[in-house]
């Protein structure tokens, strides 16, 4: 293959071979390149036809590269998670009652560490009012903030007077809802106008949006209380962002995972009622269990996500990190719906949590997932035995997710093709082979016929997938087993990671999930910290999920999660 600049390859390949940016001086490697790439292999004279089509191509690959795209611009081709004959989740016969909160700490720490639905109902009954609570957290903020480097923009005096607005319609009879004063944190790749929205990312420095994405004005609207825009994973990948290295609360000497690094650390660290993430590919999931949050990932389409950077159109979502199922519910509600502007939204309506018998539950479960997991994993798994869920063993769908990997990675180098075709993908921090830059200058490489027969294997995985669910109202699993967290994203399920034990470990390096005990070396400095387990629900049944969730964690019974001081 003859060799060409990067650049003037990127921006002439467009397809599947780099030997076509110059097709007039290296024409006969064509056909190899495409040999090795895809496997095929052409007769002289089928090679002898292609050539005179390749002229074509590379105008067209080098049409396409130029262009500039801006990020909300969809795809024709949207995604659906829905098959035919599908039919959405039947409301609740009994609704789950509000549960009674307990009295109002007497310290400005127990308040900040507790759940929101709790902390509604104090300033539902006047105990607690929304600028107190909204001072606490800028407080603790100030305190903490810096060394989790969880905060890139703190919005202090924007949020005491919106918290001091929810204080005087409360004090003129009027609440918005459950979120009425609930200061929040917004992952920092969500449009809020007029201030800055830097997508964790260095070639976005300084991006300001002139207008809020749809679910900022719908919490808004429902009495939140912006507090701070947390940090994400420069351009929604790990926790490597454009001004630091986002921390777990629990040992700041390791990541707090990502790409919702900062939702996650804030919440567990106790600098917000609850906050917004986003997850393509388990980056609600992934963060929460690291931090030892409650994270909701939602059915794809429930949330509308105009205003929200695009990385992969069929697999992203906006969801909740919070300190308890409950919370989760809480913010979901109003965020539900379509808004006219995301061709994906769908419109499906968000039902009341239902109140059910566990012994009426079926819980789908693989057992060598948890002979195979943590002490907490395990631990789980007991706690669903005692709570009364039926466990009912499950077989997964016999589908090789590897060949699915090249989706995400397809719809993002689209996504984000200027800054590879410009050389601005220099400029992001983190350089690594599997980071975003070498990831979207080899997806070049692949074909266009590669994407849409992922897409079929896809389809026929959401199939298998949705027979499986008929079986169970949930799956209970370790995070990362059976292969849900891709099954699940690529088949728009929603999932609930909730906070199975505390465990021992070593400072684990990247996304390093657990050490096992003779894997730990000798010598090394172990810290106490949380772990989680998942559920994967059925689309749009969120309401069952945590309600699920919920008994579960009791169960479980671990209490308040308070890092160390």
């Amino acid at each position: 293959m003859t060799t060409f600049g990067r650049r003037g390859f990127l921006t002439g390949i467009g397809l599947a071979t780099g030997a076509a940016a110059s097709i007039r001086t290296a024409s006969a490697a064509i056909p190899d390149a495409c040999e090795a790439l895809t496997g095929l292999s052409f007769t002289d004279s089928e090679q002898s036809q292609m050539l005179a089509m390749v002229d074509d191509i590379v105008e067209r690959a080098r049409g396409l590269a130029s262009l500039r795209l801006d990020n909300a611009l969809a795809p024709a081709e949207l995604f659906d998670p829905r098959l035919p004959g599908w039919t959405p989740p039947a409301a609740a016969a009994v609704i789950a009652p509000e549960p009674t909160p307990p009295p109002l700490p007497s310290t400005a720490e127990d308040i900040a560490f507790a759940p929101a639905w709790q902390i509604a109902a104090w300033i539902r009954q006047g105990k607690l009012t929304s600028r107190t609570l909204t001072d606490i957290y800028i407080e603790r903020i100030h305190a903490r903030g810096s060394r989790l480097e969880c905060i890139v923009t703190l919005l202090a005096d924007n949020a005491r007077k919106e918290a001091e607005a929810c204080d005087k319609e409360f004090a003129k009879g009027k609440l918005r809802g459950p979120l009425h004063g609930l200061p929040y944190g917004l992952k920092d790749l969500i449009d809020t106008a007029g201030i800055a929205t830097e997508w964790g990312a260095e070639p976005y420095r300084g991006r300001l949006p002139d207008s809020d994405a749809t679910i900022v004005t719908r919490l808004q609207e429902a009495g939140a209380v912006l507090l701070a825009k947390t940090t994400c994973g420069a351009i929604a990948y790990g926790d490597i962002w454009r001004g630091g290295h986002t921390r777990n609360p629990w040992n700041i000497q390791e990541g707090s995972s990502g790409s919702s690094a900062g939702s996650a650390a804030a919440v567990a660290d106790g600098l917000c009622a609850f906050a917004i993430g986003t997850e393509t590919m388990g980056s609600i999931t992934s963060p929460s269990a690291r931090c030892g949050t409650v994270g909701l990932r939602p059915t794809y389409g429930r949330v509308p996500r105009t205003g929200a950077m695009a990385l992969c159109w069929s697999l992203d979502k906006i969801g909740v990190i919070a300190r308890d199922p409950l919370d989760s519910m809480m913010v979901l509600s109003p965020m539900n719906g379509p808004d006219g502007a995301d061709p994906c939204a769908i419109n499906q309506s968000l039902p009341e949590i239902p109140q059910v018998d566990p012994k009426r539950i079926r819980l789908g479960y693989r057992p060598e997932w948890f002979e195979a997991g943590t002490p907490a994993d395990r631990a789980a798994l007991e706690a669903a035995r005692r709570a009364g869920f039926m466990l009912t063993e499950i077989a997964m769908p016999d589908v090789d997710l590897d060949k699915l990997g090249g989706i995400v990675v397809l719809e993002a180098a689209a996504a984000f093709q200027e800054l590879t075709a410009s050389g601005r993908d220099d400029l992001l921090t983190w350089q690594d082979d599997i980071a975003w830059p070498n990831s979207w200058r080899a997806a070049h490489f692949e074909t266009a016929v590669n994407y849409i027969q992922a897409q079929r294997l896809r389809r026929r995985l959401m199939h298998e997938f949705a027979a499986v669910m008929e079986s169970v109202d949930a799956i209970l699993h370790p995070n990362d087993a059976g292969g849900l967290l891709a099954i699940g994203n690529h088949c728009g399920n929603p999932a609930l990671v909730i906070p199975a034990g505390m465990l021992e470990q070593p400072t684990r390096q990247g996304f390093t999930a657990y050490v096992a005990p003779d894997d730990i070396s000798p010598g090394s400095t172990l810290r106490t910290v949380p772990f989680a387990v998942s559920l994967t629900g059925r689309l749009f049944d969120e309401a069952l999920l945590i309600t699920i969730g919920r008994t579960l964690s009791e169960t479980i019974g671990l209490g308040p999660l308070k890092p160390p001081v």
